[in-house]
């Protein structure tokens, strides 16, 4: 059989229905969304893939819900060969992702697995975690595992320990063992993950407790060598997973904490001919919003230092507000300043940026006073808040091993929740 070209664009973690510290994201997924559509139709892409967290909760907002059903029937409208693979997250609620899927069988060609197909009995039915993709041609050119985020349920008795990892390689074996059964010779096998892979790179506070001491980390062998390429979701940093380059992340596609300002955003363009991939490269996502941090460094800045950067800043421009750079500010104070968010506000008149954030630091001690607003619990992921109470009830961080028993329990009720 003729070798046949098949080009496939890689993406993850939309986290759709975001806030960053009470501000909507929604502008910024609209013109990503836009612009994914824009690059898969200039590219002349075949499948689009995306690897989980479309949303950034179980329940995301309405106009998040709203965004994404635009997306899917845009996509459908103005790429009539285009192919799309969806899998669910950890942020995602595997049964609203999966409620669309009959209306999407019958429109053909976009393919979304919320979570892991079960039978009448409750068994895994993993033969319809497999997806065909063809080329432009209409000629079938790959085998896709569209394998979800795996949750505890799914990978079978002894998955909360230790052998987590061992348990997700079987579950990949025995998917990619029918996947190796349809495939004809020339035809690539391709798989997806929502994971945290051994040696992946992970930012702050972005990726929530990812694993409990990286006891349920992947390593890299878990996936076979005939895999021709891995769409992996999960961490927001766009990486290679244990040197291999077809083994990848492709990153957030916007950064979802201050601490990913300096991501570089992207998605996979991965061309495959035959059984391997035999060129990639990165698109870069254009930053719709900036995200500014004053001192630029992580430690914080005395009082008047940060009132003469925050002076120095642009002036407001004719832009819409919803585009306006998003600031915080860290300030080191020798004393509490009760007016300090007055005299902030006052530097920043008639300035670009927007104050969202300040943290403050008392000289001399390195407690932080906090983040000098009032934030809604529903903005803090529940680690923060767990640190912040045993910080205020114990006056310091709570031990390691106190941190991974509450991360343990956290997965334990979001992969329950998750699962509904």
């Amino acid at each position: 059989m003729a070798s046949v070209a098949l080009r496939i664009l890689h993406t993850a973690d939309w986290h759709l229905g975001h806030a960053l510290h009470g501000v909507d994201r929604g502008p910024e997924h609209e013109r990503f969304v836009a612009w994914l559509l824009d690059t898969a139709q200039a590219e002349a892409v075949d499948a689009v893939v995306v690897a989980g967290d479309v949303f950034d909760a179980a329940n995301p907002p309405a106009g998040a819900q709203a965004l994404w059903y635009r997306f899917l029937a845009e996509a459908w409208r103005r790429l009539p060969r285009l192919q799309l693979v969806v899998v669910g997250g950890n942020h995602d609620s595997a049964s609203r992702l999966d409620a669309v899927d009959p209306l999407l069988r019958e429109m053909g060609r976009l393919h979304v697995v919320g979570g892991v197909p079960r039978g009448g009995a409750g068994a895994p039915e993993l033969e319809r975690l497999l997806v065909p993709l063809e080329d432009a041609s209409g000629r079938r050119a790959a085998w896709v595992a569209a394998v979800p985020y795996l949750r505890a349920a799914d990978l079978g008795a002894g998955a909360a320990d230790a052998d987590a990892a061992e348990a997700t390689r079987r579950f990949y074996a025995a998917a990619l063992e029918g996947a190796r059964a349809r495939r004809a010779p020339g035809e690539a096998l391709l798989a997806t993950g929502h994971l945290y892979a051994v040696g992946g790179k992970t930012s702050d506070l972005s990726e929530r407790r990812l694993a409990v001491g990286n006891q349920a980390a992947v390593p890299a062998d878990a996936f076979p060598a005939d895999l021709a390429y891995v769409a992996l979701g999960h961490l927001h940093l766009a990486q290679a997973v244990g040197g291999r380059e077809t083994v990848r992340y492709s990153g957030s596609v916007l950064p979802l904490s201050f601490g990913e300002r300096g991501y570089r955003h992207g998605v996979v363009v991965a061309d495959l001919e035959g059984e391997a991939v035999r060129a990639q490269r990165v698109l870069r996502v254009p930053r719709f919003v900036e995200l500014v941090s004053v001192p630029d460094a992580e430690a914080p800045a005395p009082l008047p230092e940060v009132l003469a950067a925050l002076e120095a800043l642009p002036a407001r421009g004719d832009g819409p507000d919803a585009l306006r750079p998003l600031l915080e500010v860290k300030v080191r104070l020798e004393r509490p300043e009760p007016a300090l968010r007055a005299l902030l506000d006052q530097a920043l008149a008639g300035k670009e940026a927007r104050l969202v954030r300040i943290a403050t630091t008392l000289a001399g001690t390195g407690r932080a006073l906090g983040d000098g607003e009032r934030r809604a619990l529903g903005e803090l992921v529940p680690e923060e808040v767990f640190r912040r109470k045993y910080d205020a009830d114990y006056g310091g961080p709570p031990p390691d091993a106190l941190l991974e028993a509450f991360r343990a329990l956290l997965q334990e009720v979001e992969s329950e929740e998750g699962a509904r």
